[in-house]
């Protein structure tokens, strides 16, 4: 399941109040589940995704070293799939977490990462105990049709986790 499908309208009645629940942890008691996330190195297939996302990028011209092609990237392609009344963003997400959380990887102490919490485990970047899921910055702001954030966002990632010479 991936993060759109969590905010996806379940039916409810419009004067029906929303409750946030966190999901089914399956056979795990929830008493079990990390208070912190976890993480673990990448095996084969998510060097794979993260290779198939960046080849995707470029096929549509985004260079991952340039933050203002990353984003006019994004911005283009939530417009088109908007204008087009578009159904696989998930693929579109996809791809600008990966060019994301790559950027940040070339910059940043973060390393790209399996990242396992009580929301699932995804693609991330960490470094000790900070650590950033591009997909869900991407999937949130792809739900509420956000341009021009990635600049703002990233860059405050950039600043807080830079490499030191």
């Amino acid at each position: 399941m991936g993060l759109l499908d969590r905010f996806r309208d379940r039916g409810h009645a419009a004067d029906e109040p929303r409750v946030r629940t966190l999901p089914n942890p399956g056979g795990t008691a929830v008493g079990d589940l990390p208070l912190k996330p976890e993480a673990r190195r990448l095996g084969q297939e998510e060097r794979d995704r993260i290779a198939a996302g960046l080849a995707a990028l470029e096929a549509d011209g985004v260079d991952v070293d340039d933050l203002a092609s990353i984003s006019a990237g994004f911005d283009r392609a939530l417009t088109g799939w908007v204008s087009s009344g578009g159904t696989d963003h998930d693929a579109i997400v996809e791809r600008y977490s990966i060019g994301i959380g790559e950027h940040l990887a070339r910059r940043t102490d973060l390393s790209w990462q399996v990242v396992t919490d009580v929301f699932g485990t995804d693609l991330g970047l960490a470094s000790g105990d900070f650590v950033v899921v591009p997909g869900n910055l991407v999937a949130v702001r792809w739900m509420r049709r956000e341009t021009g954030w990635i600049p703002r966002v990233v860059g405050h990632l950039l600043n807080l986790r830079a490499r030191r010479p």
